[in-house]
């Protein structure tokens, strides 16, 4: 539905998106996910026409953004971080306004309408001046424009923002209803909410893309292995020599559980290994009964932290390379420049006429006429 190859955004000498590639695949929610100022809204605003770019391309349903603008745009509904309202406009003739921008067809307008007001249940609202809605209505209206004319794409940047939590469930409620008729595309920078309304998460982190993949495979990943976590009530030296009779398990770490006379281990296991029958019928043979045993991995807010700090670390380390390499070169500069000061002092004036066209100059790099005017 969408490919993205390459792109890159710069402002000045910021780049704000940095050789960016993903692809969007037809009917999943997409969640796209980074800190504040990662290159979010910018990737958004690119995607949909409203900003140009510097390098790559952008194809939305085999059409591409720069060169056939009209035809990709036909494909996607668009709700920005602020949603473009009209205050003074009652709901129903914002709708009817943007319908017709969205050139849908005069007889059909009405029944198109209808429809999206009743998908963000604000059929009630319809004759209600937009600046008198709560936020969570405006929201809604913002998205009913954006699902005008049955797009295939739904595009949402931070469509959560400043709601109370109650308007949050219902909006996210809202988003997983649509993935039945469009494929979504979600910009968030809260964790939870990717985490519950989408099927597929790219992690984006300075303009570049650092992980894309489920929520699920990418704990997997960032984890590298299964970890399963035991408390057992038996005696320490007993559970540690049966355990390690296990050739599957990698690694484990042992404690005094918060349960008297219990043992806590930590066992780690390659990442397609189960072992669990194997360690209730190690301890069962030892009359070490298993009290817990459960399967941690890691959230997605401690993939994106872990990500994202790993990204943050690699720049730090490129900006000092990059400080030092000016560094050095400064010195050597420094340097030939007074081994040239020493071998070949500067004469005190050069008097013109030796040679064609030359003007005399003093030491200071002015010529004598222009002295007075010093």
């Amino acid at each position: 539905m969408i490919e993205v190859r390459n792109l890159v955004k710069r402002y000045g000498s910021h780049t704000a998106v940095d050789h960016l590639s993903f692809r969007v695949e037809e009917g999943q929610i997409y969640g796209f996910l980074g800190p504040n100022g990662a290159g979010k809204s910018t990737t958004m605003n690119i995607i949909t026409g409203y900003l140009a770019f510097n390098e790559g391309e952008v194809l939305v349903d085999g059409h591409s953004i720069m060169e056939e603008p009209e035809e990709a745009k036909q494909c996607m509904g668009y709700l920005p971080e602020l949603p473009p309202l009209y205050p003074d406009m009652t709901v129903r003739e914002y709708l009817v306004f943007a319908a017709d921008l969205k050139k849908i067809l005069k007889e059909k307008r009405r029944e198109q309408v209808e429809k999206v007001m009743d998908i963000v249940k604000i059929s009630d609202m319809e004759n209600r001046l937009i600046k008198n809605l709560s936020k969570g209505y405006r929201q809604r209206v913002g998205l009913a424009q954006a699902l005008l004319g049955d797009p295939k794409i739904v595009i949402l940047d931070e469509p959560t923002v400043g709601l109370d939590p109650k308007q949050i469930i219902e909006i996210r409620e809202m988003i997983r209803s649509l993935k039945e008729r469009h494929t979504v595309i979600l910009s968030s920078h809260i964790l939870s909410e990717v985490s519950a309304v989408c099927d597929y998460v790219m992690i984006i982190n300075h303009g570049r893309l650092v992980a894309s993949d489920t929520p699920d495979r990418l704990s997997e990943m960032a984890l590298g292995s299964n970890t399963l976590e035991l408390i057992v009530k038996g005696q320490m030296g007993v559970i540690v020599s049966s355990l390690g009779m296990i050739p599957e398990i990698e690694d484990v770490n042992y404690s005094a559980s918060e349960e008297e006379g219990c043992v806590k281990a930590v066992i780690k296991t390659p990442r397609d290994v189960d072992i669990r029958e194997k360690i209730f019928f190690k301890m069962a043979g030892i009359g070490c009964p298993i009290l817990s045993m459960q399967s941690t991995k890691m959230s997605l807010e401690d993939v994106f932290l872990e990500l994202t700090e790993e990204g943050e670390r690699e720049d730090f380390r490129d900006s000092d390379a990059s400080e030092e390499k000016e560094k050095d070169g400064g010195e050597e500069k420094f340097a030939e420049t007074e081994e040239s000061e020493k071998t070949d002092p500067v004469p005190v004036s050069v008097m013109s006429g030796e040679n064609e066209g030359c003007e005399e100059m003093t030491a200071e790099g002015g010529s004598p006429e222009h002295e007075s005017d010093l």
